[in-house]
């Protein structure tokens, strides 16, 4: 029997079965969210980019000011083995980086806490539900707005979900999937663990502002090219999200994801786009050719 067959955490410098897995409840990453985070997702035995997933793990942890002992090459080492001993081929798998416990007891200076890394894998996530993908999500447009980049940064991936988890409330209270957010200038940003982004006239738009520089987001944007589909990454009034022709979700957590209907309005026919689904089929035919594919190292 495999004690670690519902996933495996690297916690406290140990591999442990996910069940087991924890942290103390004086540590600020559960106190204060003081943590920041990535995910990489494993396809059918691969990681999918990521080498681009630890940049940009990376690049959030010096922008906190977070350095864990391991280095670069031992978080990815530590990775594999999560993987390689939960044995999944297709995998969800996180990177976490946490403040940690002051060394002495009260303190409020964030230098005298001992970062930490944990990582886990588990059985592959859809932030977006199959059965949904297939008949397109339903968005409700919230009215929480999304926190202000200049509090903020949107690029460092992070537990700070105040203001898309009221999203989510509010999405639920109307009967609908999941929310998109707006600033509070009324520009479309992303929605809880995902990218958006319309198709108007042909051209697919992301939006500039409020969002995380997602790795599916860059991927969807190279599909753009490799289809000769005109994209970019411009800033989206919430007009132009009322106004879209087609709508899709981008996460690492499910990939490409139709949107069918956002608030009252049905786009199309309620059905997923047709560009929106050239560029779900692609990505995962991609996939299964190896596109940016890391096999992981089940073996020894």
């Amino acid at each position: 029997m495999n004690l670690f067959a519902n996933g495996a955490a690297y916690v406290g410098r140990e591999f442990v079965p996910i069940a087991q897995a924890s942290i103390s409840v004086l540590d600020w990453g559960f106190t204060r969210s003081d943590a920041v985070y990535d995910v990489v997702h494993v396809f059918h035995g691969a990681f999918f980019r990521l080498d681009d997933h630890l940049d940009r793990f990376s690049r959030s942890m010096q922008a906190r000011r977070l350095q864990p002992p391991e280095d670069r090459a031992a978080i990815a080492r530590i990775l594999h083995q999560c993987v390689r001993l939960s044995a999944l081929r297709d995998a969800y798998v996180a990177m976490v980086c946490s403040r940690g416990r002051p060394r002495v007891g009260g303190s409020r200076r964030p230098d005298d806490c001992e970062n930490h890394f944990i990582a886990y894998a588990i059985p592959w996530i859809d932030v977006i539900a199959q059965d949904v993908q297939e008949r397109g999500a339903h968005l409700w447009v919230a009215s929480t707005p999304r926190i202000p980049d200049e509090c903020k940064d949107p690029t460092v991936k992070n537990y700070q979900w105040s203001d898309l988890t009221s999203g989510l409330l509010e999405a639920h209270d109307h009967g609908f999937d999941t929310a998109i957010l707006c600033d509070a200038a009324g520009y479309i940003t992303e929605g809880p663990g995902f990218n958006i982004f319309i198709v108007k006239d042909g051209r697919v738009l992301t939006p500039d502002r409020g969002s995380l520089h997602g790795v599916t987001r860059a991927s969807v944007l190279e599909l753009c090219e490799m289809l000769d589909i005109p994209s970019g990454v411009e800033p989206i009034p919430r007009d132009m999200l009322d106004d879209a022709d087609e709508v899709f979700a981008a996460t690492t957590a499910g990939g490409v994801m139709p949107v069918s209907r956002v608030g009252t309005r049905i786009l199309g026919n309620d059905r997923p786009g047709p560009i929106s689904m050239r560029l779900k089929d692609l990505y995962w035919k991609r996939h299964a050719q190896g596109w940016h594919a890391t096999p992981v190292q089940y073996e020894d």
